[in-house]
């Protein structure tokens, strides 16, 4: 439990310090925005690398999404992702109907313009993870009620 407030602080405080250090620079919300995510990429790259040292290679990418949902987002948000839908041509989207890192957030509309800046770490986290699992992709989230989000991940063929 402490160990998951002490993540929600420091991801709040990562937030405060990246917008407060450019807003003397006048940067715009989407530079911001680009910092937390390539953050939040390496850091999925560390923690994937870490997670699955001693699992077997995965047969699709149907199984990776599925150790995504599960295992990796059970070891970062302690829950595995509510649903996980695909259209079975690359295009997958996780549920949180609870997401972490929204509930000290107003659970209404009021404060629905702020959620990008605290999902795109997650978005970044979730690139860099599958990244280094050899799947290339591009992750975006959506709110329309807080504290639920989606994930939108597109797998990119190469």
């Amino acid at each position: 439990m402490a160990d998951e407030a002490l993540f929600q602080f420091l991801h709040n405080e990562v937030i405060q310090y990246i917008y407060k250090s450019d807003e003397n620079e006048e940067m715009e919300n989407g530079r911001c925005i680009t910092k937390l995510e390539n953050m939040g990429f390496r850091v999925g790259q560390g923690l994937i690398e870490r997670f699955t040292k001693d699992t077997a290679r995965f047969k699709d990418e149907l199984d990776v999404m599925k150790f995504i949902c599960k295992d990796f987002w059970t070891s970062v948000f302690k829950k595995q992702i509510d649903n996980l839908r695909t259209n079975h041509q690359g295009i997958y989207v996780l549920q949180d109907n609870k997401f972490r890192l929204l509930t000290q957030l107003s659970a209404g509309k009021q404060h629905l313009e702020h959620a990008p800046k605290y999902l795109a770490f997650t978005c970044g986290l979730v690139r860099g993870g599958l990244s280094n699992l050899g799947v290339k992709s591009i992750v975006t989230a959506e709110v329309s009620v807080m504290p639920a989000c989606k994930f939108q991940v597109m797998i990119q063929k190469m």
